[in-house]
């Protein structure tokens, strides 16, 4: 049987009910949350841009327990507020976190980046993924990923209006006119205010930093500051929940991908309980069946689905 918005899939027996569709834990899966989880990330972050992972195994395992909200905060000063040898030190700071990141972690994260095309503030971008979100979370959620594909892989500007207009022309489904037209609405900047203020609320001084409640209002929530392997998340949802929680198995490989559009290899290994070197293996097996391509980056390979370009 199924649920009654038919997105997701239930086993009489067990009663447990899974996403059909990975777009569900986007639109309608925390309908009947237990856990509200606040999640704090800076566009620009490498180390957010790691934590994709886990965040993507947690939606696919917990789903339906979680209301997951994704704040922007920003972590960084404006590159344009330093000058002369203060702004040549902090773009090879920043390009050897993004270098250090992608060795350390497996996701590919070029530094090269703040050499070529660095971004002079995050501003701009964090206004375009809150102008995305106003088409709905699923739209926004695809955006975001765009956006930070376009920096940490392609190694654009995203302080570029251009290139967060190109972002959304890959967005399907996206209203590309709507897009431009809220970039700079007062309904954009009262969402940035929002997280902004949601921020100080909660006293976030880092990104990443994951703020986890349950049902019970009386008790505080839990922050955790900095990524972490999945398996932390996992027993902190586990242990403040207060039930017992039951896994829903992954959805098939080639249509995960087909839902993101691109993944990296780390992604799958993590989503899928595999080592890299298997994750990379089941991949080639989809590439020899012309159901994916391989784009090789300078820390590991992404996947781009042949279906979601058709």
């Amino acid at each position: 049987m199924t649920t009654k918005n038919k997105t997701f899939v239930c086993e009489e027996e067990s009663g447990q009910c899974c996403p059909k569709e990975l777009s569900s834990i986007y639109e309608n899966g925390s309908s009947a949350a237990s856990m509200e989880l606040y999640v704090f990330i800076d566009p620009l972050c490498p180390e957010c841009w790691a934590l994709e992972p886990a965040i993507k195994k947690l939606k696919m395992e917990y789903g339906r327990y979680l209301k997951l909200n994704l704040v922007l905060a920003n972590n960084l000063e404006p590159l344009h507020s330093s000058c002369g040898s203060k702004h040549r030190s902090l773009m090879k700071e920043m390009a050897q976190a993004y270098n250090e990141t992608g060795c350390r972690t497996g996701m590919p994260c070029d530094g090269d980046v703040w050499y070529k095309n660095p971004a002079p503030a995050p501003y701009d971008a964090m206004a375009a993924i809150k102008a995305a979100g106003l088409q709905g979370k699923v739209i926004g959620a695809k955006y975001l990923r765009r956006v930070r594909e376009a920096l940490f892989l392609h190694k654009e500007n995203i302080a570029d209006q251009q290139v967060l207009i190109d972002c959304a022309m890959r967005v399907s489904g996206m209203d590309v006119d709507e897009f431009v037209r809220d970039l700079h609405s007062d309904t954009t900047k009262k969402a940035l205010d929002n997280d902004r203020k949601t921020a100080e609320e909660m006293d976030i001084r880092s990104t990443p930093t994951i703020v986890f409640f349950n049902e019970d209002i009386d008790e505080p929530g839990l922050k955790v500051e900095g990524a972490y392997r999945y398996e932390i998340y996992e027993d902190l949802l586990r242990e403040m929940s207060g039930e017992k929680l039951e896994k829903c198995p992954p959805i098939p490989l080639e249509e995960f991908v087909a839902f993101y559009s691109l993944v990296a290899t780390k992604e799958i290994a993590v989503v899928y309980d595999m080592k890299q070197e298997e994750a990379h293996r089941e991949m080639k097996k989809l590439q020899l069946q012309q159901k994916v391509e391989e784009i090789p980056t300078k820390h590991g390979s992404i996947w781009r689905s042949v279906a979601a370009m058709s």
